[in-house]
């Protein structure tokens, strides 16, 4: 069953959406769809606790679902094949090391030496200097709109996909019908924020040539931290 709903940009159209969610999960029962994606896509930004609460929590509800199963696996659905950074397997041996290296900091014979005091403070400062430079990811869904009903949305998939840099990961896209018979494409990104802007992204690559010959222009339908 497909649930369609308009004017989500408007109290109208968001008060109709949080009646139809009273005593509901998701759009079609208690699991996530295709219909909650493509609504979610609709809504320009998470509609208010206050006046719509049962939008606001399935709002929260599909972010999060979003979020977890990035970029999972679906029929019907693409997913780009990337692996996860090398870096995060040393990451985790050194997490796993640093219990040995706390113990370094306990004298069970008697008081610190100075020596160990200014090592141990030296260590410390390491760990807090490492936290610092950890940066976060964030789940960005992403509205990609051809020119005409005439663009090979096919191609413009594969354009799009071609962008490739440190810090972004494609993930599950489809399209949906914007009218006239003309189609947008939705896709999910994963972006490591300290090294990749969304606003660049669009602006310096999937707006300009080559990619602009099929290209019109694109929109963030959603950003949430990871």
């Amino acid at each position: 069953m497909t649930v369609t709903f308009t004017d989500l940009h408007t109290e109208s159209g968001l008060k109709s959406l949080n009646e139809f969610l009273s005593g509901k999960t998701c759009i079609s029962g208690d699991k996530l769809t295709k219909d909650d994606v493509k609504v979610y896509a609709a809504v320009l930004e998470k509609p208010s606790g206050d006046l719509f609460p049962n939008a606001s929590q399935w709002y929260d509800s599909v972010s999060s679902q979003l979020a977890a199963s990035f970029p999972g696996t679906a029929i019907g659905v693409r997913i780009a094949s990337h692996s996860a950074p090398a870096e995060a397997t040393p990451a985790k041996e050194a997490e796993k090391e640093s219990p040995a290296e706390d113990d370094d900091d306990l004298d069970l014979f008697g008081d610190e030496t100075e020596e160990e005091k200014a090592a141990a403070e030296q260590r410390e400062a390491s760990k807090a200097s490492s936290k610092k430079k950890e940066s976060g990811k964030s789940s960005v869904l992403l509205d990609v709109k051809p020119w005409d009903d005439e663009t090979d949305m096919k191609k413009l998939e594969e354009a799009v996909r071609s962008v490739e840099m440190p810090g972004l990961f494609w993930g599950a896209s489809k399209l949906l019908p914007v009218g006239y018979g003309i189609k947008k494409m939705t896709i999910m990104l994963t972006i490591v924020d300290d090294l990749v802007s969304v606003d660049s992204l669009i602006e310096e690559h999937l707006t300009v040539e080559p990619i602009n010959e099929y290209v019109q222009s694109c929109d963030i339908v959603a950003f949430n931290k990871i």
